[in-house]
């Protein structure tokens, strides 16, 4: 019996390691995106790291019970939920997001980056549809507010 679950646990280590290896680069992004740290791609990422490590952790702990389903969904969304419940951690920060609010762009990386439907997004959040709508818009229109003109030579 112990060796059954012995081999179990090694199985259930090997397929949570090759979904890893496979999603973890995009998570981390999309968490480095949701913490605004120094989104340009370098650099250390801390805060980041710290929110996918606790996502992660909670999708490895439900692994046996994800049978069926996509376990990148779910991590994505323990991430946005983890997010969402320490956005006050995140308000000041650096890089291209750095005006918005933490739930616009929350909103934003859910809906652009992740291309998540806006109906998804509200059922995730616990937000009407219409609110989700209404701050994607807003925080698109403060990236587009920050653009500089080009340079007419």
């Amino acid at each position: 019996m112990r060796e059954r679950q012995a081999a179990r646990e090694r199985r259930r280590a090997r397929e949570f390691e090759a979904f890893v290896g496979g999603a973890g680069g995009r998570l981390l992004r999309t968490a480095v995106l949701l913490t605004g740290e120094n989104d340009s791609g370098a650099g250390p990422h801390e805060a980041a790291e710290r929110l996918l490590t606790a996502a992660l952790a909670d999708t490895y702990a439900r692994w046996d019970r994800l049978r069926g389903a996509d376990p990148y969904e779910h991590a994505r969304q323990e991430l946005a939920a983890r997010f969402a419940r320490s956005a006050r951690r995140y308000r000041r920060t650096h890089g291209t997001l750095e005006r918005l609010a933490p739930r616009e762009r929350l909103v934003l990386v859910l809906r652009l980056h992740e291309g998540i439907a806006e109906e998804q997004v509200a059922a995730c959040l616990g937000l009407p549809t219409e609110r989700v709508r209404v701050l994607c818009t807003r925080a698109v229109a403060v990236l587009r507010s920050r653009r500089t003109p080009p340079v007419v030579p």
